[in-house]
């Protein structure tokens, strides 16, 4: 029986895996195939059993290991200079081209003469703020991502920013590691923006319309955590991992990643639940027939979808559902399921 999951998602993956190694040791026989060989998985799933946990939380090697320099070309717009020069060293470091800019009207100026593939924005400068720099920006010919870094997490300024088609959200003051991670994954995807429709803005109740484009369901998710500020971290957390784990089924499964299909996103937070709402223009599923999802699995073999994964050559994977029906409260599908409410309790 496996364990119950309540802390965070990588606390939670280190415990299925944990599960999994007592499962197989008590089960050799079975698993292994020691008294059934046509039981055995071969030497890859074998291998994979293991792996195929690491792969949803990065390993220190992973992590820590030294990453290779990158082209691109960044202006930094913050009128701390303690911040500009801060961004300007670890950017410059990892081989970025690096431009820097005192306030919007700076930055304004800069991207008419130059042409950038990303600017870092923050938004209450002098002279010119980042959301008078978006408004003006989108006269320009060639519009760069764009990056938004604020300590102001209010609703009204977070959905303008969004509404100025902000590739991404970042807390300030600025993570070294999280700056890296977000620059590297903006400028390795289309210099196209996807544009993301909001159709319902206030601090209670946001819809979107997003594009089935893998790229957005990191914007996305920045913007709405931002949104969950106030909430103990640990909570959004959780939420965050379920959220993004069903956003990316929509998108993939429910869209086709096809970027002319929407997936409609609602998000209401009152004073004792948070609801998040995803429906996609796919046809559904049957929750029986995902025999290579760990959800299905028997309460006696956790390790049945693998198998299922091994015969019909698909990459290891198969815990999304079943680790997000352990991080929230309430999951609740309509009858074709291809609409899904998300709650968690505060």
């Amino acid at each position: 029986m496996l364990a119950s999951f309540f802390s965070g998602p990588k606390e939670e993956i280190a415990n299925y895996e944990a599960n999994l190694r007592g499962y197989a040791g008590r089960n050799a026989g079975t698993v292994w195939g020691a008294s059934n060989p046509s039981l055995a998985p071969n030497p890859a799933t074998r291998q994979g059993i293991m792996s195929e946990i690491r792969t949803m939380s990065p390993t220190p090697d992973q992590t820590d290991s030294p990453q290779p320099l990158h082209t691109g070309s960044i202006l930094v717009t913050d009128d701390d200079p303690k911040t500009r020069w801060f961004l300007r060293g670890i950017l410059k470091k990892a081989g970025y081209s690096v431009s820097t800019a005192a306030d919007g009207l700076a930055a304004l100026r800069a991207v008419q003469k130059k042409k950038f593939d990303l600017v870092l924005l923050d938004i209450w400068m002098p002279k010119m703020t980042g959301l008078g720099f978006l408004g003006h920006l989108q006269a320009e010919k060639c519009v760069p991502k764009i990056m938004v870094m604020t300590s102001d997490q209010t609703s009204d300024t977070l959905l303008a920013a969004l509404r100025g088609r902000v590739y991404q959200f970042l807390k300030k003051p600025p993570d070294p590691t999280a700056v890296l991670a977000s620059v590297e994954n903006a400028l390795s995807t289309s210099p196209e923006v996807p544009a993301i429709e909001v159709l319902s803005a206030n601090s209670q109740w946001v819809e979107l319309m997003v594009p089935c484009e893998r790229s957005v369901v990191s914007r996305v998710q920045s913007f709405l955590m931002h949104m969950d500020v106030d909430l103990p971290p640990d909570v959004i957390e959780k939420v965050g991992y379920a959220f993004r784990e069903l956003l990316n089924n929509a998108i993939e499964w429910g869209g086709h990643l096809d970027p002319n299909l929407k997936v409609r996103i609602s998000y209401i937070k009152t004073k004792h639940m948070l609801m998040y709402r995803l429906d996609d223009p796919g046809p559904g599923f049957k929750l029986e027939e995902l025999k290579h999802a760990a959800v299905n699995n028997p309460v006696d073999n956790p390790m049945a979808h693998m198998l299922e994964r091994e015969a019909k050559g698909l990459r290891p994977g198969g815990l999304g559902l079943m680790l997000t029906q352990q991080l929230v409260d309430e999951l609740v599908y309509n009858e074709t399921r291809n609409g899904v409410v998300l709650i968690k309790y505060l």
